[in-house]
């Protein structure tokens, strides 16, 4: 089968695609032939050995990133696709279902087909969804649901996001807007529209506003950025003078998200009532992944960029 390896750690070209073995699924395993996946950038992080992520982070990449290419070659975190064979022992899927979800730090899903246990975060997809968007959701939308529950927001508190237009911003908006808030979104010039057709009750422009001094009080100020990433971002102690008295600063640099299945479930009926819609930036096939690398590494993209497979 087809396999994006990641030969060793620096630029995207250090991506190649390469004939590898079909993976048999053990008794508890389900092989899932994988028609979408994204790249993140996460995965262009480990790609460049480049962390942003707060140190107990970077102490697990590091133990499974080996010294000039990482321990496990296949990168790639989410995917959308079918099961095409279970193990004797699966209960819980069955050949045909069509299935999406989150390997996190299994990696993995820059390949054609993927063994996982059927107790890993994997579910069926949202209906109404083609593999391609479903693709698109979890990295996102796990990520800013776990910060979003971090910070326990309430209906009808103020919620405002930095980096808006990302692949967490996006899903974070949406998210917010589930949970009863009034969102503020920050952005640039061009994803003004974008963010607002999202739901944002608000949007602004961070090249023309500050809007720490905008005299407008938070109850939760989200970097869905991360500010080693973003040279825009006030600092933290700037942030606080936006934030009212029992508001609360979250940044995605802050811990490490948790990995349940009952959020990608979460997600699947939130897509499927119309409340979560996947942003898609662009779309590469598979062997086009070093070009899809180079156009993330950028850090311009809108939402997602996706993968065929």
């Amino acid at each position: 089968m087809k396999a994006i390896i990641c030969t060793q750690f620096g630029a995207p070209e250090v991506l190649q695609l390469r004939e590898v073995a079909k993976p048999v699924p053990k008794s508890n395993e389900v092989l899932i032939k994988i028609s979408a996946t994204a790249v993140t950038a996460s995965d262009c992080m480990i790609r460049s050995f480049q962390f942003r992520f707060w140190p107990p982070l970077r102490l697990m990449i590091g133990l499974i990133g080996g010294i000039k290419k990482p321990r496990k070659p296949i990168l790639g975190s989410v995917f959308a696709g079918e099961i095409e064979a279970t193990g004797a022992g699966v209960k819980q899927f069955q050949t045909g279902d069509q299935v999406y979800g989150m390997t996190m730090l299994r990696f993995g899903t820059y390949m054609e087909y993927k063994c996982l246990p059927e107790k890993s975060v994997i579910t069926l997809k949202p209906s109404n969804l083609t593999d391609e968007e479903a693709a698109a959701i979890p990295y996102g939308g796990i990520i800013a649901l776990h910060f979003i529950r971090k910070a326990k927001i309430r209906n009808g508190q103020k919620v405002l996001i930095y980096g808006a237009s990302g692949a967490i911003g996006t899903a974070a908006i949406q998210l917010a807007k589930h949970f009863g808030a009034e969102v503020t979104g920050v952005c640039s010039t061009t994803n003004l529209e974008l963010v607002k057709s999202l739901g944002a009750d608000k949007v602004i422009d961070y090249t023309k506003e500050d809007f720490t001094n905008s005299g407008v009080y938070y109850d939760l100020i989200l970097d869905a950025v991360g500010r080693k990433k973003s040279r825009q971002l006030a600092s933290k102690e700037q942030c606080q003078k936006a934030l009212t008295p029992d508001g609360i600063y979250v940044s995605v640099d802050d811990s490490l998200p948790k990995l349940q299945l009952e959020g990608l479930i979460l997600l699947k009926e939130l897509a499927e009532a119309g409340q979560l819609k996947p942003v898609i930036d662009r779309s590469y096939p598979l062997e086009q992944i070093v070009a899809a690398h180079r156009y993330v590494d950028q850090g311009h993209k809108k939402g997602n960029v996706v993968i065929t497979v």
